[in-house]
């Protein structure tokens, strides 16, 4: 079963997107070092809860994205179009961290997919 395992807040300005976090709930939120303007989420230890990501909004519109580990990229495209969703940014790579891939749900909203591997470029 697929679970939620990372969020990303988009933002027309990331930087005093994390500075807001950072003021109203006490996030730990740095620059990722990777080749994209990233920042990192740390929301805290206790309890549940999942951390995150802010990048700078892509197109008019877009809001929090939701993504969801699976063991395969490939499978789980293959079962998410079968069910009547749609992929819209295939397959790609972070170094370091995993592959990732967005798809469109019945309902029109985004979410991510990601299979682990360090090994990923």
């Amino acid at each position: 079963m697929g679970r939620v395992i990372h969020f990303e807040l988009n933002a027309d300005d990331p930087e005093r997107a994390a500075q807001f976090y950072q003021a109203a709930f006490g996030w730990q939120i740095t620059k990722w070092g990777g080749p994209t303007d990233y920042w990192m989420v740390k929301t805290g230890d206790a309890g549940p809860g999942i951390d995150g990501g802010i990048l700078k909004r892509p197109q008019p519109g877009a809001t929090t994205v939701n993504t969801i580990g699976v063991d395969s990229i490939e499978t789980a495209v293959g079962q998410i179009t079968a069910a009547g969703g749609r992929l819209v940014v295939p397959k790609f790579g972070v170094p370091g961290v995993g592959w990732v891939a967005y798809c469109l749900d019945t309902e029109g909203n985004t979410f991510g997919i990601m299979q682990p591997d360090p090994a990923a470029h």
